[in-house]
């Protein structure tokens, strides 16, 4: 017996650092490709995660994710961060690869 077909379901998450991430948006089949062209037309990290995905998709929109399921969230806030400071150090490794040498002067 085949398992029934279940649309795709994209979930977006804030985070301030301050407190429990909260949904800010979620949806199905069209509405979650588009949550997702969104993300990464604005270079936001996508961690594919269908269970975790599942069952966030039943808390409402704006509300905190349920305390449960804090520390699968905490590995994905945790995964981003991660890649943002990849980024970062590689934007600085390339500026400073771009950046002149300093002209010695003579006195």
């Amino acid at each position: 017996m085949n398992a029934p077909y279940r649309q795709p379901v994209a979930i977006a998450l804030e985070f301030d650092g301050n407190n429990a991430p909260r949904v800010t948006a979620k949806g199905r089949g069209e509405v979650a490709a588009k949550i997702l062209e969104t993300a990464r037309e604005h270079d936001v990290p996508v961690e594919e995660n269908m269970i975790l995905a599942e069952a966030l998709s039943a808390v409402e929109l704006d509300d905190q994710i349920p305390e449960p399921l804090y520390q699968a969230v905490a590995q994905v806030i945790a995964f981003v961060l991660s890649l943002r400071d990849t980024a970062q150090d590689r934007a600085h490794q390339d500026l400073v690869r771009q950046a002149p040498a300093p002209q010695e002067t003579t006195g």
